[in-house]
């Protein structure tokens, strides 16, 4: 390969695994996909409901985890007009864009777990 071939190719690779970083760093941890997911199987949800869904996470993280979520555009908070004050969480449409991704995970997911499971 030639330099210049070299030098394309590396910076096509360099421009796609920093597309991919980018997506690992807005979904990292443990449970924005479990938030993400469960919105978007399950509709707005509030607050304490979706704590209750998502089993073991604390009311901090969660807090974190949806503001987070909402700064990336990715989840829209709602403050309805009750007393005491209601927050509703669901996706934004940038949100429902990642249903695709997050589908193929669950498949993969349920995939890897039979396969491993009929090795032992």
């Amino acid at each position: 390969m030639k330099k210049k071939e070299t030098v394309a190719l590396d910076s096509t690779c360099s421009k796609e695994l920093m597309a991919a970083t980018d997506t690992l760093t807005i979904l990292n941890g443990k449970w924005k996909i479990q938030i993400i997911a469960t919105l978007n199987y399950s509709g707005p949800l509030r607050f304490m409901d979706l704590q209750r869904l998502i089993k073991g996470i604390g009311s901090k993280m969660l807090s974190r985890e949806l503001q987070d979520l909402e700064t990336n555009l990715l989840v829209k908070r709602t403050v309805l007009n009750t007393r005491p004050m209601t927050v509703e969480y669901e996706l934004s449409p940038h949100g429902k864009s990642l249903e695709r991704i997050i589908n193929s995970m669950r498949l993969w997911g349920k995939a890897h777990r039979k396969k491993i499971a009929a090795r032992n």
